[in-house]
């Protein structure tokens, strides 16, 4: 972890100490729960690393899944709660493997952990635009049979997430984008739950709110790693 902050820019210093502030604060002004405290700083450092292409990202990934997925599971957000457990917690492994054989290889990747960045065709986007459609139709029906809450909110959030959680393995850039709107639906979606019944697990629109800025931060870096790796041939 020294190596890692070694590297890090004024304002990915600045966002991850921020936003933990308002973690811990949230966390004994509201009496949040201590699996609540651990999921955020566990999902708020999975995706600065993540911004940063570095291959440790999956390792708080891991910690964050398992967490989350329970805490979602305890509000009936089922859509949440199985992507986290049967979708999220087997990738974080997938994608350790995938990343790690892909920069051992890749003379051309900036040195360090930094993964070789992929840029999707406009091909790729008419199969993601597609893909969401057919999977937010389907997976609204398995959410109302099942009586989750807030079904149209939740299978959006979720199929969007499975998609950039593949682009994000693979190795595109574009993943950004999407996690973007997966953010902005999954802090509608807290806000909305937290409201109606009443809990006091703020952190999770805390740490949603931190996923948004990572991840506008995390689009503008990619391209950033991908140009130079371009120019570097």
């Amino acid at each position: 972890m020294k190596g890692h902050l070694e590297e890090w820019s004024i304002f990915e210093k600045v966002w991850i100490s921020l936003f933990t502030v308002i973690t811990v604060y949230l966390y004994f002004a509201f009496q949040d729960t201590l699996l609540g405290l651990i999921s955020s700083i566990a999902g708020m450092l999975c995706v600065v690393l993540v911004a940063k292409g570095k291959v440790s990202n999956y390792l708080f990934g891991i910690v964050q899944t398992v967490t989350y997925g329970y805490i979602a599971f305890g509000y009936g957000l089922y859509g949440e709660a199985m992507l986290n457990w049967l979708f999220y917690f087997p990738t974080q492994f997938i994608g350790i493997w995938m990343w790690m054989n892909h920069f051992k290889k890749k003379e051309d990747s900036e040195q360090g952990e930094n993964v070789y960045v992929k840029r999707l065709t406009r091909k790729g986007w008419i199969l993601v635009a597609g893909s969401f459609v057919i999977g937010a139709l389907v997976y609204a029906e398995l959410l109302t049979v099942l009586s989750a809450q807030q079904v149209r909110i939740d299978s959006m959030a979720v199929v969007l997430s499975v998609i950039a959680q593949i682009l994000m393995v693979q190795r595109y850039a574009e993943q950004w984008v999407i996690w973007i709107l997966v953010n902005i639906l999954t802090i509608t979606l807290w806000i909305i739950t937290l409201v109606q019944t009443g809990g006091n697990d703020w952190n999770m629109v805390i740490m949603w709110t931190a996923f948004l800025v990572n991840s506008i931060y995390g689009y503008v870096n990619w391209v950033k790693l991908s140009n130079v790796q371009k120019a570097e041939g």
